[in-house]
Order: C-alpha cells, then sequence, then structure tokens
C-alpha cells in the first residue's frame, strides 16, 4: 500500500513547533492510571525542520546535532557546566527514537514510505530537565514534519502513545501526560483510570476546557536542572509493588485533578479572583504536598523545594510544573503587589519569573 504522494518539486523545507506543558493538576498520577489537567504553553516551544533531499532518488537519511548534542568542548569545566545545564543526551537520539518508531508504525499498516529522504534539524528554548517536557516536544514536533513529508495521516488520539513509545525505548520514565496536551494543545482535563484502555488502546478520555476559564498563572523556573526519570524510579518501583502508601496518595492526587475540572468547569469563561481560584490554588498546594509526602524532599531537592517555598512565602499557591525545576504558580488576588512580590522574592533567589501564555487549541479538537 502506497501511502501519500511526495511531490518531485516539493524541495521546500517544513517546519513545526511542539510547546512545552505545565502539569496543572494531578501529575504524576498521569502515569499510574489517575487523572491531570494540563496546559500548553506559548512561552517555550521546540521546533524541528525537515528538509527533502534535492535529489528525489536519494533516501538517505540525515538527523543534525544540535546544541546540546556537542562531542567537542573548550575545557573540561566546559564539559562540566554543559552536562549539568543539559544533561548527558541532546535530541538526536529522541529523533532518531521517532524514525524508528514512525518506519515501524507504517510497516506495521503495510504503508509503502515514498523513498525521499530528508534531513532533520531541530532547536528548542525549553529550560531543560525542569519539567516543562522538552524532550516530548521534539519528539512531537519531528513526528508533524515526517507525517507531512510522507503524506502519512495518523490520528490524533494515537500520536500520544507513538510519542511515548520513543521515549520508553530510550529508558525515560513518563505517562502520556505530556505527550497528550503537546499534540492536542490548549487546556485539556484527563482520565486515565480505565487501565485497560490505556494498556491496550494507549489511550485515556479526555476533555477540553476553554482556555479562558484558567486565572492569569506564572511560571517560576531554575537553571539547575534534575533527571525527573531518577526523581521517579523509586515511586514506580513501589507502586508496582502494590505500596499501599504510594497507592493512597496516587489516588489523592487524582482526585486532586477531578475537583479542579469541576472548579474549572464552574468557572467557564469567567477568570475573576474569587472562591473558586483560592479552591483552585488550594488544589495546587494539595498536590505539591502529597508528592512531597510520597518522594521525600530529598529526592525532590533542596532547590526545588526552595522554589516552592519562596512563592508560596509571598502568599501564592505553587506546585511544580512536571518533577521538578519549575513552578506554576497562582496569585490568589492577582493584584500588581502580589504579583511584584511574588516576583521579587523568587528573583532575588536567582529564579526566572514569566506569565503563563497558554498556546491555543486545535480548533478541530480530537477532545470532546
Amino acid at each position: 500500500m502506497t501511502v501519500g504522494h511526495i511531490c518531485p518539486d516539493a524541495t521546500d523545507d517544513i517546519t513545526h513547533r511542539a510547546y512545552a506543558r505545565v502539569g496543572l493538576l494531578g501529575n504524576p498520577s498521569d502515569g499510574y492510571f489517575g487523572k491531570c489537567i494540563s496546559v500548553s504553553v506559548q512561552n517555550f516551544f521546540a521546533e524541528v525542520t525537515l528538509t527533502p533531499n534535492q535529489q528525489m532518488f536519494s533516501s538517505r537519511v540525515t538527523i543534525e546535532p544540535g546544541p546540546s548534542d556537542s562531542t567537542v568542548f573548550e575545557s573540561l569545566e566546559t564539559l562540566a557546566v554543559t552536562t549539568a545545564k543539559s544533561g548527558y543526551y541532546g535530541g538526536v537520539r529522541l529523533l532518531r527514537a521517532l524514525c524508528f518508531k514512525f518506519q515501524e508504525y507504517c510497516a506495521e499498516r503495510g504503508y509503502d514510505l515514498a523513498e525521499r529522504g530528508f534531513t532533520l534539524e531541530y532547536e528548542s528554548n525549553i529550560p531543560t530537565q525542569a519539567g516543562l517536557s522538552g524532550s516530548s516536544a521534539i519528539i512531537v514536533a519531528g513526528l508533524k514534519c515526517l507525517m507531512q513529508h510522507y503524506s502519512v495521516y495518523i490520528p490524533l488520539e494515537e500520536q500520544p502513545a507513538l510519542v511515548l513509545s520513543c521515549e520508553h525505548d530510550l529508558g525515560i520514565n513518563a505517562g502520556l501526560q505530556d505527550r497528550v496536551i503537546q499534540c492536542y494543545e490548549g487546556v485539556v482535563y484527563m482520565d486515565f483510570s480505565n487501565e485497560e484502555m490505556v494498556r491496550t488502546q494507549g489511550k485515556g478520555v479526555y476533555t477540553r476546557l476553554p482556555e479562558t476559564c484558567l486565572p492569569p498563572l506564572h511560571i517560576v523556573y531554575d537553571d539547575n536542572p534534575s533527571d525527573s526519570g531518577k526523581v521517579h524510579a523509586d515511586v514506580k518501583q513501589r507502586w508496582e509493588r502494590g505500596d499501599a502508601d504510594v497507592r493512597s496518595k496516587m489516588s489523592r492526587i487524582a482526585e486532586l485533578a477531578e475537583r479542579g475540572y469541576k472548579v474549572l468547569s464552574s468557572i467557564g469563561t469567567d477568570k475573576q479572583t474569587g472562591e473558586p481560584m483560592i479552591e483552585l490554588g488550594m488544589l495546587m498546594n494539595a498536590n505539591f504536598n502529597l508528592r512531597k509526602e510520597m518522594f521525600g524532599a530529598e529526592a525532590l531537592g533542596a532547590r526545588n523545594v526552595e522554589m516552592i517555598d519562596t512563592a508560596r512565602g509571598t502568599g501564592s499557591f505553587a506546585k511544580f510544573t512536571g518533577s521538578g525545576g519549575a513552578a506554576v504558580v497562582l496569585c490568589p488576588t492577582n493584584s500588581e503587589e502580589e504579583r511584584e512580590a511574588m516576583y521579587a522574592d523568587c528573583e532575588a533567589k536567582g529564579f526566572k519569573v514569566c506569565p503563563l501564555v497558554v498556546n491555543p487549541g486545535k480548533p478541530s479538537g480530537g477532545a470532546a
């Protein structure tokens, strides 16, 4: 079966973006058959460019290294500083895994892909290892490029599982949340409680929320990264062993997302301050508190805990956006005084702060 047709004179570059995400409520229960609310964030994104080979009969595939894929450094100190900031791995392995899984996906369905090869390049301004889903953003952006290049249609509901399979092949501990929000965009409430559906179909039940229901939110992040894969490792093992404490806390975190969904649904398009915002903020605080009890302050990292404590010290509500390195913050009344106090205190501790800009969802949907 031949899928699509690449025009002989189709030499134009193909470029797509995928945006960072903020876990507003429920994470990390998404990886444990829980529930969550996630937000697509326009502030940060990964961009992948696919350039078709100039010779239309050339099937060569090239993946160009990015800034995080360096193998040559000016000094040992430069190597150490770069590694501390960006980790040991860059984006080449992510795009290579994507190409492998994409080819596998198409082969399993009998798709006869055109032979014309390409070069993939990527760049990203998503802070590294900050719990903003930078790795999966590169894969999602790359997937969009491959689908367009080969004229292959992959249903929206199947894309997150394909992206996740790339990361699992690389040994990255993750759930579906990040890949869902980066494919669907906007604001999405996700229910992964149907274990059979998640295991057999690789998806949950997704419900869109209007971006206008969100109150003004802020992102606080740090340039000192931590490896979220290691953070998850011990808790994952305990959950799989049936640890009662972990199972109970994961269930409670999932319930926070469900309650948050009801709060945001009641707000509709009115995002003024008031009791609903206080309730949402308290749910955010409870989410982080349960995570801290479950993982332990040492595993979360002193700097990450300091980030949350600093934001909360001004009267704001705060939780991790992911597994550490960044926080999503809600100022109760969103007054100028509150915002300035939170920004000043966080910046004084060396953290960076910015207003969260929501990336609108795809109008064509996929979620209810």
